[in-house]
């Protein structure tokens, strides 16, 4: 099975967070949060009549 794809990039966490390891786990659980926030976000926006996300959508 291929893996799935991230919708975070790595080296830009990595770069906010300069002096602290990251582990695997951590980009995991990232990757789900930010994934449920853009669900709930289309959500909103829909619900609003828009197919335009917006900030306040999340």
């Amino acid at each position: 099975m291929a893996e799935k794809k991230s919708l975070v990039v790595k080296s830009a966490v990595r770069n906010l967070v300069k002096g602290f390891r990251v582990s695997p786990d951590f980009f995991t659980a990232l990757d789900k949060i930010v994934s449920e926030q853009i669900k709930c976000a289309t959500a909103r926006a829909k619900a609003n009549g828009r197919k335009t996300l917006r900030g306040y959508d999340l």
